[in-house]
């Protein structure tokens, strides 16, 4: 059992350090564009399915309330929280237009959109990130090594190099406090200089 242990956390930690070394410099560019987004009224809007949703709800708790710095809350929504809306889509058109629908109605133009989907092949995923584009939002992917669905259809592209699911999500939990942490400092930063 403790070889066991010693072995899921050697490869979680194993994941996140090729990860980092392969992304950092996406990893900036996304915080940076998340950070001019807010700047100009923008919000950022985050989905996913299973595991992959309460990670969605959980970056957008750290955006809205604050994650290492008090500061004004950052206008984020998670598009899997309201029960009564993903359920009447689902039960009036079809489950995979529960994040479709939502970012017709609330999206606009400056926004921007994090897909999150460890397969990259998740219809309802795909579906919303369809409406993003033609709604021209900037959209961001959260994906797996085999996520490529997802990966071509994203401006940008965060494809952790694994095929286990829980080391994909242990990545992006760990990218999404990151980004969080840069954007509250490019943000403060600015504010510092006004």
């Amino acid at each position: 059992m403790r070889e066991k242990i010693i072995k899921a956390f050697e490869e979680s930690a194993s994941v996140k350090q090729q990860f980092v070394k392969e992304n950092i410099d996406t990893i900036i560019e996304v915080s940076k564009m998340i950070a001019e987004a807010f700047s100009k009224g923008g919000k950022l809007l985050l989905f996913g399915n299973g595991g992959s949703s309460t990670d969605a709800s959980h970056i957008v708790a750290e955006f809205v309330n604050r994650f290492m710095k008090d500061r004004p809350p950052f206008p984020a929504i998670a598009l899997n929280t309201d029960m009564a809306v993903l359920t009447s889509i689902s039960n009036d058109y079809d489950f995979s237009e529960i994040f479709a629908r939502q970012l017709k109605a609330l999206a606009q133009e400056g926004d921007v959109v994090i897909a999150i989907s460890t397969s990259g092949n998740s219809p309802n995923v795909l579906k919303a990130i369809d409406v993003a584009k033609k709604k021209k939002l900037k959209t961001v992917a959260f994906t797996g090594a085999k996520g490529d669905k997802l990966a071509s259809k994203t401006d940008y592209v965060f494809a952790v190099p694994s095929s286990s699911t829980p080391r994909i999500q242990e990545t992006h939990i760990t990218l999404g406090h990151v980004i969080c942490q840069m954007v509250e400092e490019i943000l403060l930063e600015s504010h510092r200089k006004n």
